[in-house]
């Protein structure tokens, strides 16, 4: 089920090149490297690799725990305010928008960083999540993704899991 989306994910956006434009980040505030490639008028597909943010908070735990984790992530992005923001005379080149995306997020299992140990090799989220992406003339970034969806395991296990997402970077090159 898993290749089944990925395969409809990257198939779903692909068409002829648009207004959206092809740009690769880093990210510093949880290290990333990520490229995003119009697909469409208003789409793209993102891809990420990097580090992931993990907390979990339960009556059972003593106390919070948290880990930084190795992650991929990838998103089919569909910018709706563009016009919007064109006629009020603010930037939309360089992916300057509001989207709605659907997000696909693989995790290792052992944390690079953090107490919060997890008994699987691999963890993940697929699901929606509504957008806003600004890069500012000095080529800094501000990305926030906000979403929820369905969260799986290596041991067949799933839970409604919560997305938030915030990067902040460098966009690279013109």
């Amino acid at each position: 089920m898993k290749k089944i989306f990925f395969i409809g994910f990257f198939l779903f956006g692909c068409n002829a090149f648009s207004q959206t434009s092809n740009q690769f980040s880093l990210n510093f505030l949880i290290p990333s490297a990520e490229y995003e490639a119009s697909v469409g008028d208003n789409s793209t597909i993102d891809g990420l690799v990097g580090l992931g943010f993990g907390y979990h908070d339960a009556s059972y735990l003593d106390e919070p725990q948290f880990g930084i984790f190795p992650q991929f992530e990838a998103q089919y992005r569909y910018y709706y305010n563009f016009k919007k923001r064109e006629e009020k005379g603010k930037k939309i080149s360089e992916n300057s928008g509001n989207y709605i995306a659907a997000v696909g997020i693989l995790a290792g299992g052992n944390p690079v960083f953090g107490d919060m140990e997890l008994r699987n090799d691999y963890s993940g989220l697929i699901g929606p999540a509504w957008g806003l992406q600004r890069i500012y003339d000095s080529n800094f970034k501000l990305n926030l993704n906000l979403g929820a969806g369905y969260g799986f395991n290596d041991y067949d296990e799933s839970s409604f899991q919560v997305l938030i997402d915030i990067q902040l970077g460098f966009k690279l090159g013109r």
